[in-house]
């Protein structure tokens, strides 16, 4: 695939402007979930503006890339969650995720293996699904006369056992912005897994290969050594062989 130099350089520009953006997101989505007295008075007036800024810059992001992209069909295609988090409100805080390129510092800043950073990645990614989901179910359940899921704790117990795939169901959604929350996480957590075992499974194969050429290069040296030896040996005996041509001694 040809690169695309106009987007690539947006993307880098845009970068760490977004990921601070999704900062402010994530304090200005979950205050007002964590301390709902706040929404009455000018907190929560601000953290609204908040969101809502957060969601143009992200909507002008989506646009500018697809507008530099040169296989536009191809970029919608290959980003379908970018366009639903910009289009459809209830996947809003999944734009979060972009927090997870805070990580990058880490792999510039350290020499860490494949299997370090996935471990990174993997724990930086469920961490932010957890607790985005924990706010996301709180937010959709508070106000429901027969909901189970009533604080944050409530929330935060129901995630985990949703994404480590426990399901114990003491704790469930009963409202249907719930039970999208609910949807959301379960596929998110099972496509986590699944990335997180493919890059651990390519780790694994590229470690047991590269031992395998390092034990291949280690026989070949020995057998290299072997061959030098006994072609020392011939020499020598090469050299204490009687010349047939010499007279006999008297």
């Amino acid at each position: 695939m040809e690169a695309e130099p106009a987007r690539s350089a947006w993307e880098r520009l845009s970068d760490a402007p977004l990921t601070i953006t999704a900062l402010a997101f994530l304090v200005a989505y979950a205050w007002p979930i964590l301390e709902p007295a706040i929404r009455s008075d000018a907190v929560g007036a601000a953290c609204s503006v908040v969101t809502w800024v957060a969601w143009v810059m992200f909507a002008v992001d989506y646009v500018a890339r697809l507008v530099l992209s040169r296989d536009r069909a191809g970029f919608v295609r290959g980003n379908v969650v970018d366009l639903v988090v910009v289009a459809v409100p209830i996947f809003r805080p999944l734009r979060l995720l972009r927090l997870l390129t805070v990580l990058k510092v880490i792999n510039r800043r350290a020499e860490l293996s494949l299997g370090n950073r996935v471990a990174i990645y993997g724990l930086g990614a469920a961490s932010l699904l957890v607790f985005v989901s924990a706010l996301a179910m709180l937010d959709a359940e508070r106000g429901a006369t027969t909901a189970n899921i009533r604080n944050f704790g409530d929330a935060l117990w129901w995630a985990l056992a949703t994404i480590t795939t426990t399901g114990y169901g003491d704790k469930y959604p009963v409202t249907t912005t719930g039970r999208f929350v609910a949807a959301g996480l379960m596929i998110a957590g099972m496509a986590l897994l699944a990335v997180v075992t493919a890059s651990f499974a390519n780790w694994l194969l590229s470690h047991l290969s590269s031992i395998d050429r390092a034990e291949q290069t280690e026989t070949r040296r020995d057998l290299e050594r072997v061959l030098s030896e006994l072609q020392q040996v011939r020499q020598r005996l090469a050299s204490i062989e009687p010349d047939e041509h010499a007279p006999p001694p008297p």
